[in-house]
């Protein structure tokens, strides 16, 4: 269980990857775009495709773009196919200041993992694209046929790993951009952070313990 009132210092920071490390949008909107071309299916504006990011990608299929199953299983085949053969650089758009700010949690010594709903084979891809995956103890994402997908069994798939390699998870936090990764974190009693340059709105914060504005006012948050 998490203090009443958690606060630093953290004994473990975990992050989210779109819309709180990078600026990912741009590359799975065009990924979308042509999906859903593929699958025949009329494509919606781009600011109406942002609410694919951040939840898991098969949800998107199912709940915007009002696939069945089947027709849902099929554009994540054609999803994954584009995101393997054009590698990681279009969604390794940083927002300024954090490769900084992970890296210098990672030279205090504050263990860290990622905790996202893209396929952990991508992120993997990201972050070695982007020369900090080595700031992170665990990488984990969703399973690549989204057996794990959701936020929260993601993060307890994180809590899992962590603790098969005995970090300590006594004073936990998320920092995340949406509500599912609010809600991800507080079903696993880990109380989270969000970030207001992501991809969420101001009604998605319930429940976090702090919105920041900048990474100015993380760093003070997490060191």
């Amino acid at each position: 269980m998490t203090r009443k009132n958690p606060s630093k210092p953290w004994s473990c920071v975990l992050f989210d990857l779109d819309g709180t490390i990078t600026d990912s949008a741009p590359g799975i909107i065009g990924r979308l775009s042509r999906t859903l071309q593929a699958m025949g299916r009329p494509v919606p504006l781009p600011a109406e495709l942002v609410a694919f990011v951040g939840p898991p990608i098969l949800d998107g299929f199912r709940d915007v773009a009002s696939m069945n199953e089947v027709e849902a299983r099929e554009a994540l085949t054609v999803y994954r196919g584009l995101a393997a053969s054009e590698g990681p650089q279009d969604d390794a758009a940083v927002y300024p200041g954090m490769l900084g700010l992970v890296r210098l949690l990672h030279d205090r010594g504050i263990p860290l993992a990622i905790t996202t709903s893209k396929s952990e084979t991508q992120a993997i891809r990201i972050l070695e694209h982007l020369e900090i995956d080595s700031c992170f103890t665990v990488i984990c994402g969703s399973s690549e046929d989204e057996t794990r997908s959701a936020k929260a069994d993601v993060v307890a798939e994180a809590l899992r790993r962590l603790r098969d390699l005995e970090v300590d998870l006594s004073n936990l936090v998320l920092v995340g951009d949406r509500e599912h990764d609010i809600i991800g974190a507080a079903e696993n009693n880990v109380p989270a952070i969000m970030v207001e340059w992501g991809y969420g709105s101001p009604a998605e914060a319930v429940g976090a313990i702090a919105v920041v504005h900048s990474v100015d006012q993380l760093r003070d948050l997490l060191l």
